[in-house]
């Protein structure tokens, strides 16, 4: 037997008249007590408690500012300050967490952690029983008159894809919103929450005794959460835990980088790119043809030519009347070897220029009469493995409605610098330039590959490519200000772009790196983000195609310990995961308990569906190091600039008119990443969605993955949908930002978009 635990309550050293009127009171007969050795186990009688120390991370609550510390040149004034793992045994975790440490605060997208001393009822956790309360902005110092929402810090935000870990007695949840950044929350767990017993969860004799503590920064801002819960109607003694963190600061950067920018007059743009410092500025109907020497080995030759299309350039007949190529110098703000921006105090600190780049650009000039002020001009952001030549594929597109295009090629993208372009022309003898490949061989294999140096290096492997992204919007505002100081493009003396009428569209990457730039670049007036999704680390768990999900596995596969946990996933949504080299299965869900139908290696299947119960060896380390990913790398997710387009501008940027184009069953960018950014930003009302299963239906000829479909108008079974999807952007920007027409054939779209938001896959297997 176990412990005993007399009845009602009523002690052994109890007054024989006292132990009688309390065993009469509640309705038991006196005779029930003269058992004096009857007991019960105490398993049977003791609730579960949610357990409260705040000793190490995973004992208590989590996210916790217990875990931070002062530091006064940061924004939020804090640190954070996560105890080290034992490095020898675990240098991949410790090599995380000495990142995570430089951080000014928690994750805007945060996986709240309780554990339990024992099992609970996982179908109780919902937003009713464990919840997060605003308590308002780090720069608000107790005002609440300053917090956007007027609310006096009172809102309340649910959870979502809920996990349960029996091993640890451990619930972890999401946040069902993306969270303000700076910004304090109190994350509350209540008794509504039910053991496996159905009884209430209680809270432990350690929260009551810390809580009724008389000092303490940490035990006031718990108070502070409690009262706030007591405001919407939580009383006190429902509240069985409780925390309080602090979200990072996200933008401060990138808004940093870009008052130095703005503070400086660049150079004009070079032309002059040819031997001998000769002009690369061609008329169209010069131009017969263009190749591309890419450079993708160290010491090898340059690989194989590539055709560049410049026919996509007469889709639309004689609209483009100028091709040319030039460069600008760009400050850079990345520390090599290592492709990292070093942390700085986000408060006192700034940015420092680490050396310059040169960023080689194609322009595209609509054929006849210029305005006055110039051509309205818009920036193309290329996607993941591409270059800056994919601005062909639209560029025709654009000049047809009077506005020019210009690209650049992201970091790490475009080969090697000593790839070369070949321009063929009528008048004269080909004429060879620079390309501007940013790539190198920054893994020491010999080989230079098509995205080679965006990503961070080892020992920061954690922040994926954060800091790429960042860079890449450094030389996007940076190319801003070359506008603005003038670009003659034509060499007579005058400015051909207008900087009063700048725009932007990217595809898949670029509309990555491209909603940064939205939110941060006052003088770019409108945008338009196609097949664009948040968290980087979210396209490799959901992505089936080759050079996603198996990037992650890769990426599993070389931390110490290895996270391998085989047999893992082989495929997701009924497509097959190519290539399963490294197999893992992390078993996390979708949002709003929307079933994952994943197969494994035994042949079998199973539906992943919140709640989860875990029962994968391994793949709540895996939740670990992915949590932890997006945490350190946010600062470079479009999740935490997509807020800043219109709902909450940042200080000195005018709220942008922008447009989002995502397409049902992308495989590469998958729907929930697209509807994360979309959520976080109130963008719904933006967005145009591409029925891809519909036209699929109709035409097989399709590729069954649609992600390309606003860039691949060299795909000819595609241009049918590219077209309509192109001329939907260029109405927008030839409208100044103000007309979103709909795409023919309309049964295959939605302006906007039909809610719900679409969360599930849909992949066409």
């Amino acid at each position: 037997m176990g412990a005993s635990r007399p009845l009602c309550g009523c002690s052994s050293r109890m007054g024989g008249r006292a132990r009688a009127f309390c065993i009469n009171t509640i309705g038991f007969v006196v005779l029930a007590c003269a058992f004096t050795s009857f007991s019960f186990p105490a398993e049977v009688l003791a609730a579960v408690h949610a357990v409260f120390n705040l000793s190490t991370p995973a004992a208590g609550p989590f996210p916790s500012d217990r875990f931070t510390v002062r530091d006064a040149s940061h924004d939020t004034r804090r640190r954070v300050n996560l105890p080290l793992p034992e490095c020898a045994l675990r240098p991949s975790d410790c090599e995380d967490v000495s990142v995570i440490n430089t951080l000014d605060g928690f994750s805007a997208d945060p996986r709240l952690s309780i554990p339990f001393d024992g099992p609970i009822d996982v179908t109780t956790a919902t937003s009713e029983t464990v919840f997060l309360v605003r308590l308002g902005s780090v720069f608000c110092d107790g005002d609440d008159a300053c917090d956007d929402d007027g609310d006096n810090g009172s809102r309340v935000i649910g959870i979502n894809q809920v996990v349960w870990d029996p091993a640890t007695n451990t619930l972890h949840v999401k946040s069902n919103e993306f969270l303000d950044q700076h910004t304090r929350y109190g994350m509350i767990v209540t008794n509504r929450l039910r053991d496996a017993q159905g009884r209430p969860v209680e809270a432990s004799q350690t929260f009551r005794r810390f809580r009724q503590s008389v000092r303490g920064e940490y035990k006031q801002a718990l108070l502070e959460a409690i009262h706030a819960a007591r405001r919407i109607g939580v009383r006190e003694n429902e509240i069985v835990a409780a925390s309080v963190f602090t979200t990072q600061s996200l933008t401060a950067i990138l808004e940093k980088i870009r008052d130095q920018i703005k503070a400086t007059t660049p150079e004009p743009a070079d032309f002059n790119l040819g031997p001998g410092g000769t002009r690369t500025v061609f008329l169209r109907n010069e131009v017969t043809g263009i190749m591309f020497n890419p450079q993708i080995s160290v010491d090898g030759p340059l690989g194989t030519p590539v055709r560049v299309p410049i026919e996509l350039l007469e889709i639309f007949p004689g609209v483009v009347g100028t091709i040319a190529f030039g460069k600008y110098t760009s400050p850079d703000y990345e520390a090599h070897p290592g492709e990292f921006i070093p942390p700085i105090g986000t408060r006192t600190e700034t940015p420092a220029v680490r050396g310059t780049n040169e960023i080689y650009f194609n322009v595209y000039l609509p054929s006849g009469l210029k305005p006055t002020a110039g051509w309205p001009v818009a920036i193309f952001g290329h996607g993941s493995t591409q270059n800056k030549n994919l601005s062909f594929n639209v560029a025709a597109t654009m000049a047809a409605h009077g506005v020019a295009t210009i690209a650049i090629n992201a970091v790490g993208h475009g080969l090697g610098p000593l790839g070369t372009l070949v321009v063929n022309q009528t008048g004269g003898a080909p004429v060879t330039l620079a390309a501007g490949g940013r790539g190198f061989d920054q893994n020491g294999d010999g080989v230079i590959a098509a995205d080679e140096g965006l990503t961070a290096a080892p020992p920061r492997t954690i922040l994926l490519i954060t800091d790429g992204v960042r860079q890449t919007v450094a030389d996007l505002m940076q190319l801003v200000r070359v506008i603005e100081v003038g670009m003659d493009v034509g060499g007579e003396g005058f400015s051909d772009l207008d900087p009063s009428r700048i725009y932007y569209f990217g595809h898949s990457l670029g509309g990555y790196y491209g909603t940064a730039f939205l939110a941060v670049e006052p003088a770019v007036r409108a945008g338009v983000l196609t097949s664009a999704g948040g968290t980087n680390i979210g396209e490799m768990l959901l992505s089936p195609i080759p050079g996603e999900r198996s990037t992650l596995g890769q990426l599993l596969s070389l931390r110490t310990p290895s996270l391998i946990n085989s047999p893992g996933i082989t495929s997701l949504g009924g497509v097959s995961v190519n290539p399963p080299q490294f197999p893992f299965n992390e078993n996390f869900p979708l949002r709003d308990g929307i079933p994952l139908r994943i197969g494994l290696a035994d042949g079998t299947s199973q539906d992943i569906q919140s709640p989860v119960i875990n029962t994968v060896a391994g793949a709540m380390a895996i939740q670990q190091v992915v949590e932890n990913i997006e945490w350190a790398s946010e600062a470079g997710d479009p999740i935490a600039y997509a807020p800043h387009l219109r709902k909450s501008p940042l200080t000195a940027v005018p709220a942008k008119s922008v447009g989002y184009q995502i397409a049902k069953a992308d495989q590469t960018v998958p729907n929930p990443l697209a509807t994360a950014l979309l959520r976080a930003g109130d963008l719904a009302d933006r967005a145009t969605f591409y029925r891809h299963d519909l036209a699929f239906a109709e035409d097989p000829m399709l590729p069954k993955n649609p992600h390309g479909f606003m860039v691949r108008s060299d795909v000819l079974a595609f241009r049918a949908i590219t077209l309509p999807v192109q001329q939907q952007i260029g109405v927008f920007f030839d409208t100044d930002g103000t007309e979103i027409i709909h795409p023919d054939p309309a049964r295959f779209f939605e302006v906007p978009i039909v809610l719900p938001l679409p969360e599930d896959l849909s992949f066409i297997p």
